[in-house]
């Protein structure tokens, strides 16, 4: 039998906060010496009182309000009261019944087809330390904890693989846009956790969920949803009960491990955090957090679609990365004029990232400006360089930040596109390849690229290719 399956998300996103939710402690603590960014407060000491960081609650209401969540003007912060051995305090300071932001939605594309996935609730917390288990042993690095962590909920409405990791890069894109979080798996800064369950067809009833914790690449998410898929449907097909349990996904075995029983919320004994007041949000800050929201990846998108005469796939591929977007937008405000927008995003989309993959440089490395890149496609648009010459002027301006224009007078790569020089070259390729040019004449239009071929050999690449073919034809 072919089972639905029925995929709810929990995304953790560190926020880039200078100090940690409650405490003065620096954030930024990836890659310190371990228990270095610590302090009563964060360690829980007896005495204590937290602190609620402004800036991590206006990340939240931002990341909210971009997900089109409605946001609570009035929340309390929670105890979760739950046995963790690398957050001191042994509870975690979180949001319950009154979270930040709720009912909101994200719109995804999976192929040729959009989906709204519904968001249930997006909340504020504490991140917990790092375990490191070395042998027999573990050892505990408390840095992490209390970093600032958005927790943003999706409701049941993913069906496959491909849908959940169209979901999550959605979500990386847009915290990054906000400039709320690096978004970087590899560093921790994001994770998910999958909600999955099967049922048969045309069922209306969810069957038994499983959740897999603490996925920490895109590929993860992919790869332990497709491995619990298919677990499942072999556990129903064999009439054996799906269990709710908590998996762990094992990347090394490809296999999802059983970690503990599932807990229900009643297990972490929730209750309003005592040190802490409720949070008020005044209307007025709410209207000015949205007002101060920055263009978001689908707006720009469609806007470099309807201003740039792009297709739907180029601005796709332009805006998933805001400095990209920004970088492209700048070279085509630089542009000759007879430069259009699409050969620009041909250069930034096919060159520029080609080097960038190869070299394993993001965009605020190169050393290209936006403006001199412009100007590479200027000179390609008014004929000035061919293609082939373009490209060996761009590999220079990539090793040295040149503009081109210097670059194409020193290598003597100017296209030669006055009829009178190429006249000559043009008729004694034709008599030394009589051939071609009697194929030529008895309809074998292919001929003419090999003549083509001889008249750019003979001017070193340098013939504009389209002159030479119409000289060609004429002079034929």
């Amino acid at each position: 039998m072919l089972y639905q399956p029925i995929i709810g998300m929990e995304v953790h996103v560190e926020l880039n906060t200078a100090s940690k939710m409650f405490c003065a402690c620096s954030a930024d603590a990836f890659g310190a010496s371990p228990n270095t960014h610590v302090c009563p407060v964060c360690l829980g000491m007896p005495g204590t009182l937290p602190a609620i960081n402004e800036d991590a609650v206006r990340y939240t209401v931002m990341t909210g309000l971009a997900l089109n969540c409605a946001v609570q003007s009035h929340n309390l912060f929670a105890r979760k009261n739950y046995f963790y051995p690398d957050l001191p305090k042994g509870y975690q300071i979180s949001q319950y019944e009154l979270p930040l932001c709720v009912g909101g939605y994200l719109d995804i594309d999976v192929g040729d087809q959009t989906q709204r996935v519904r968001i249930s609730r997006v909340h504020l917390e504490e991140d917990t330390g790092k375990l490191t288990h070395v042998g027999e042993h573990s050892l505990i690095d408390v840095n992490r904890a209390g970093v600032p962590l958005m927790e943003i909920v999706s409701e049941a409405d993913m069906h496959s693989a491909e849908e959940a990791y169209a979901y999550v890069t959605r979500l990386r894109q847009i915290v990054r846009y906000l400039g709320v979080s690096s978004g970087d798996m590899e560093k921790g800064a994001m994770r998910c956790e999958v909600n999955l369950s099967l049922r048969p067809p045309g069922a209306d009833k969810f069957g038994t969920k499983v959740e897999i914790k603490n996925l920490n690449s895109f590929r993860s998410v992919r790869s332990a949803i497709a491995y619990e898929i298919e677990r499942q449907t072999q556990a129903l097909e064999a009439n054996e009960p799906v269990v709710q349990v908590t998996m762990g996904w094992d990347e090394a075995a490809g296999v999802t491990r059983q970690q503990r029983s599932k807990e229900e919320a009643h297990d972490y004994r929730y209750f309003p955090e005592p040190d802490l007041p409720a949070l008020e949000l005044e209307s007025a800050w709410i209207d000015e957090v949205l007002e101060s929201l920055p263009e978001l990846p689908d707006v720009k998108r469609d806007r470099f679609v309807t201003d740039y005469g792009l297709s739907r796939y180029d601005a796709s591929v332009l805006t998933e990365d805001q400095e990209v977007a920004d970088y492209y937008e700048e070279a085509v405000r630089t542009k000759h004029e007879d430069a259009s927008p699409k050969l620009v995003a041909n250069w930034v989309t096919g060159e520029l990232f080609r080097m960038m993959n190869e070299t394993g440089k993001p965009i605020p490395d190169v050393m290209i400006r936006p403006g001199d890149l412009a100007a590479l496609t200027g000179m390609i648009a008014t004929n000035t360089i061919n293609q082939t010459a373009a490209k060996k002027v761009f590999g220079v301006m990539w090793d040295t930040g040149r503009s081109p224009e210097p670059i194409v007078e020193e290598l003597g790569l100017k296209q030669i596109s006055d009829r009178d020089q190429l006249a000559t070259i043009v008729a004694r390729v034709i008599v030394e390849n009589p051939e071609p040019v009697t194929n030529f004449k008895e309809g074998k239009e292919t001929s003419i690229r090999f003549l083509i071929g001889q008249v750019m050999r003979a001017t070193r690449g340098k013939a504009n290719p389209q002159l030479a073919e119409k000289m060609l034809r004429e002079q034929m």
